[in-house]
């Protein structure tokens, strides 16, 4: 008994502890302009505002939360937005997007109806398709100048929000996958041991006469050369959904297929399919190119030895996905410009490779056998490399 009264006592003093720093928590929002990370949806059912949950609520057209504006001090966030992007106070539109790209707006600025005093306003994002990247919503940091002006202590709250890591929604599914990949290289190893060693070799990578012998002697169609694409297509997803988490609104094909944020599981199927049908369809656009130049004898030769130095660098992206997992809560602009480098290095190697394989069957000097290979290699080098690593 005395022990079930003392658990009681110590549960009161818990949850007075909680309110009263929430309480605090909730005077020190009041002054300070500053949104926060929870977003509402609005459910028409109960005409009440509920809190947003993105696994159960999935993708909305708008999300609202309630600030308090103090007109003396600044209120500038900053966000990433594709075009069509609304921004409200109270029922008012004060800011659209005309274009993908990042912004940064003074919200004391752009309100209509500026209050005298701190009072509460309804602050909704909006976008017609349902797009809307509320995790990049942010405090902006403030100037020295703009800090000194206000009276209230701004650093435990606004500079800890702006200067916190990148956060990535469900980063064990990072993992997980780094798994399955992991466990996928190792059946492959096991069970198509000759043809593994084939690709993976660096002895065999080296000799041009090893295109003609082991995997890359067999038909894409077979068993084995799929599970091998498939192994190499979700690795290079992976490494492009993590590296483009917080600025997958930046990514061209968001633009056409409306992806969830938080469903990072779903971005990495549909890019892993996406890679997957690119590989299997460069042969084809292989084929029909070398109909139009008259260069159908190169066209195996030209594929093999991007299907062989493509699955060869594949395993370079866990190492990759590795390092961005390690180091992106220290340093995470540094691990985004690394890894950046590290995928358009391993794309700009492997056109090279080819160039070097093909010169080697033909001279490339022939201005129409040049303009063969900037056809069918250097112009998609640089259609990808725009759109993996230097975002639209």
């Amino acid at each position: 008994m005395h022990v079930l009264t003392f658990g009681f006592f110590i549960g009161l003093w818990l949850l007075a502890s909680s309110l009263q720093a929430q309480d605090g928590r909730n005077i020190n929002l009041k002054n300070k302009n500053q949104i926060s990370a929870d977003w509402l949806v609005f459910k028409p059912a109960h005409n009440r505002l509920t809190l947003y949950l993105p696994d159960y609520h999935g993708p909305v057209n708008a999300l609202y939360q309630w600030v308090y504006i103090r007109p003396e001090q600044p209120f500038r966030i900053n966000f990433t937005a594709r075009e069509g992007l609304c921004i409200f106070i109270d029922n008012q539109l004060i800011f659209t997007a005309d274009s993908v790209a990042s912004y940064e707006v003074d919200l004391t600025k752009l309100i209509i109806n500026k209050p005298d005093a701190l009072r509460q306003h309804l602050l909704c994002i909006w976008h017609p398709g349902g797009q809307l990247n509320y995790q990049t919503f942010r405090n902006a940091v403030l100037t020295p100048q703009e800090a000194a002006e206000i009276q209230v202590n701004i650093k435990p709250v606004s500079a800890s929000i702006s200067i916190q890591p990148k956060n990535i929604p469900n980063q064990n599914v990072f993992i997980l996958f780094l798994l399955l990949i992991g466990l996928m290289y190792g059946s492959l190893r096991t069970t198509y041991t000759s043809d593994f060693y084939s690709i993976f070799r660096l002895n065999t990578f080296l000799r041009s006469s090893s295109l003609e012998e082991g995997f890359l002697a067999k038909p894409i169609s077979s068993w084995s050369s799929i599970l091998f694409v498939i192994a190499f297509s979700l690795s290079f997803a992976l490494v492009i959904v993590a590296i483009h988490t917080n600025v997958q609104n930046n990514f061209i094909f968001n633009r056409l297929f409306l992806v969830s944020e938080a469903d990072i599981t779903s971005k990495i199927v549909f890019y892993t399919f996406l890679i997957f049908v690119f590989i299997l369809v460069k042969y084809i656009f292989l084929r029909v190119m070398g109909i139009i130049f008259g260069l159908k004898q190169l066209v195996m030769t030209q594929y093999r030895e991007f299907l062989r130095t493509t699955l060869f660098m594949g395993l370079f992206f866990p190492l990759i996905m590795l390092l961005y997992l390690v180091l992106n809560t220290a340093n995470p602009q540094l691990v985004l410009f690394v890894s950046n480098i590290a995928v358009a290095s391993i794309l700009i190697f492997t056109v090279l490779r080819i160039f070097y394989t093909l010169n080697k069957k033909v001279s490339l000097r022939n201005l129409h056998l040049f303009s063969y290979i900037c056809a069918t290699e250097v112009i998609p080098l640089i259609i990808l490399i725009k759109l993996i690593v230097f975002t639209y």
